[in-house]
């Protein structure tokens, strides 16, 4: 199986170089650095060329941030290289992320064993919450397929059928990718997950996030994103406990919503 690694790396966010280095040397796979999209640099055109509105339900609720664009035209980048090069899998991770060992390389040997048919499988750096379908286990490393799809991209492996369906799927886009990954009853790829995972996210540690926006807002302004953000949340509840995704894992056929 030809599997590399792709380390996310804004190039101007230099306070974490010396983590990235330690990415590539600890994660146990042909790695290299991946230059980010910078959101900020984009032009107006550029912005507009890739993004769109209401493209499937719940319509997203928030104007994306250039951060969350940029981040998502990357990894629409590393899933095209995917096909691109032929790669069976990959695992793409960010440079915020931090990897401890002994947990990390049995729950990468039981992601690369099931990556084939599962398609997407984060390394997730939380507990999943709601019901799950447990596929297999290695140590304390659980490999599950939720019903609600898990948010952050901070490590996913990704095979090269799924990096193929997610390319096709995401011109244009109108949430970020996570968000996005997380719409199995549209793209009919429901995500597994892996946890403890041995990954951690880090950016507090090294810079904060390279995402930036919603500070400072006036508390009728927070207090409306607020409820969009729970009737939002409901909608992907709802959609998720009644999508067509297949409930173990794996791309599903023909039509899904």
């Amino acid at each position: 199986m030809q599997v590399n690694a792709f380390v996310l790396h804004l190039l101007r966010a230099t306070a974490r170089r010396d983590n990235v280095r330690d990415l590539l040397a600890a994660c146990a796979l042909e790695a290299e650095i991946w230059p980010a999209v910078d959101g900020a640099t984009l032009s107006s055109t550029e912005l507009s060329s890739t993004v769109g509105s209401g493209l499937f339900r719940p319509a997203y609720p928030f104007s994306l941030k250039t951060g969350e664009i940029g981040c998502f035209l990357s990894h629409r980048q590393i899933w095209a290289e995917i096909v691109r090069r032929g790669l069976d899998a990959a695992l793409v991770i960010e440079d915020d992320a931090a990897i401890t060992p002994d947990l990390y390389r049995p729950a990468l040997g039981l992601g690369l064993g099931h990556i084939d048919r599962l398609g997407y499988i984060q390394l997730q750096t939380r507990p999943q919450k709601g019901p799950a379908k447990l596929i297999d286990m290695a140590g304390a490393c659980a490999l599950s397929v939720p019903e609600r799809g898990g948010l952050r991209t901070t490590a996913q492996l990704i095979s090269q059928d799924a990096a193929r369906h997610l390319l096709a799927l995401s011109e244009p886009f109108d949430r970020p990718v996570d968000t996005f990954v997380q719409s199995h009853w549209h793209t009919g790829l429901r995500p597994a997950t892996i946890e403890p995972s041995g990954i951690t996210d880090i950016a507090d540690q090294l810079d904060g996030s390279t995402i930036q926006g919603g500070a400072g807002k006036p508390p009728l302004a927070k207090l409306g994103r607020e409820w969009s953000r729970f009737r939002y949340r409901r909608a992907v509840n709802n959609a998720s406990r009644h999508s067509k995704a297949p409930a173990e894992g794996g791309l599903a056929t023909g039509e899904v919503e």
